[in-house]
């Protein structure tokens, strides 16, 4: 399948605050998230879409990947479960700090309620500010990924809430007719 990747930049901290959650939605910043509940995050967000590539991955994979100074996890909770993440990996450039929206979405039943924008608005607000939280240098860019085994609203997403495209790339993919679906891909027998 033809899987088009699409880098998006932000090069300023927005202007406006981001907007409230609705009553019982609440946002959280996970500390010291272990590899389980990571890939279980990953695996419940990206399960409807297409999101394969770390689900091999060793527990020690995981572990490297959440032990980048300053990875945080944003997680948001409604109901006592949670409703999607957000999880921002800084990296160390020549200006100071650069920091990317690894992952970014939401679990399947929280879709249509109004909650992506906003989630994503809180996240980028916290990806501008780790080094308030980590002793990182500033931050000088905040930038992600999204390729059309996305979710179909995830560039607009991006978009709305003040990324710039900077590239695009047209690869060629070995991917399932379906998509896992968020209970396999957490690990959830057929």
């Amino acid at each position: 399948m033809k899987v088009t990747t699409t880098t998006l930049e932000m090069l300023a901290a927005p202007d406006s605050p981001a907007r409230p959650f609705p009553a019982g939605v609440r946002l959280d910043r996970a500390t010291d998230v272990p590899p389980e509940y990571a890939r279980f995050l990953y695996g419940l967000v990206g399960g409807p879409w297409h999101w394969t590539d770390r689900l091999a991955w060793s527990r020690q994979q995981w572990t490297d990947e959440l032990a980048v100074a300053g990875t945080e996890f944003w997680i948001l909770y409604g109901g006592g479960i949670p409703l999607g993440y957000v999880h921002l990996q800084p990296q160390p450039v020549a200006e100071g700090t650069s920091v990317e929206l690894r992952y970014f979405g939401l679990a399947e039943a929280a879709i249509g309620q109004g909650l992506g924008g906003c989630l994503l608005e809180h996240g980028i607000r916290a990806a501008w500010t780790v080094p308030e939280r980590s002793g990182l240098p500033p931050v000088v860019r905040v930038w992600v990924h999204t390729c059309t085994l996305d979710g179909p609203t995830a560039l607009a997403n991006y978009r709305a809430r003040g990324f710039v495209v900077v590239g695009a790339e047209e690869t060629d993919e070995d991917v399932a007719d379906e998509p896992l679906g968020s209970w396999r891909a957490t690990g959830g027998p057929r």
